[in-house]
């Protein structure tokens, strides 16, 4: 069964063409899928879909076999931009989807400090995310996407902003903690070699549409 499934979706912003027209894209468990296309083809709107935050106008989405009608806990996502607040620590920040639901527990603090330290940013626990260089603060918003445990990874774009060789050293870690957790990743990029490099499959979006999904070999 597939783990993250769309069924001839589209979807079309009121007063615009067609964003996304009948798509048809099937992720499997722990698979790393990276969506490619240029800049205004629909990528991010398919990973809002995704993600429950939008709905289609027309086919369906299921999560596990069951109808996708919002975001659900077992999601973690990543953005364009990192999104830390400065006035909290990186471990607090870290910290912070946790704490929205629920007291953070020793576990909680544990599994945290884990990630940063894999992050190779134990150093700066309790310094503010101002104090860091970007592909640091990148860093610690893979850290705090992954704190919960997620099943499904969603990515838009993360390390568009970074220079070359800091890229290339998150495209590692990234790669490497997922593979571990057997996370499943839906990576949005405009960078063809970027997409090679990390995932199992491609899928090419142009107008709105999959013109072309295909292994990684």
């Amino acid at each position: 069964m597939a783990f993250l499934e769309l069924r001839q979706v589209a979807f079309t912003y009121p007063g615009w063409p067609p964003v996304v027209q009948g798509v048809d894209w099937t992720l499997p468990e722990g698979e790393f899928h990276c969506l490619v296309g240029r800049s205004g083809c629909g990528k991010t709107t398919w990973l809002k879909l995704a993600a429950g935050l939008l709905q289609p106008d027309a086919g369906e989405l299921r999560l596990q076999g069951q109808a996708l009608t919002g975001p659900t806990p077992s999601m973690g996502f990543v953005f364009q931009s990192p999104t830390l607040l400065n006035w909290l620590s990186v471990q607090d920040n870290v910290l912070l989807p946790i704490r929205l639901h629920r007291p953070v527990q020793d576990a909680d603090v544990a599994r945290a400090q884990a990630l940063l330290a894999q992050m190779g940013l134990t150093p700066w626990l309790t310094q503010s995310p101002a104090r860091l260089s970007g592909g640091q603060q990148s860093r610690v918003a893979i850290a705090r996407a992954l704190v919960t445990e997620p099943a499904l990874l969603l990515m838009d774009e993360p390390f568009a902003a970074l220079d070359a060789i800091t890229r290339e050293e998150l495209q590692d870690d990234l790669a490497q903690l997922c593979q571990n957790r057997r996370t499943s990743v839906l990576f949005v990029t405009h960078d063809m070699t970027e997409a090679v490099m990390l995932a199992d499959r491609v899928a090419v979006m142009s107008c709105g549409r999959v013109v072309a999904d295909v292994p990684v070999p």
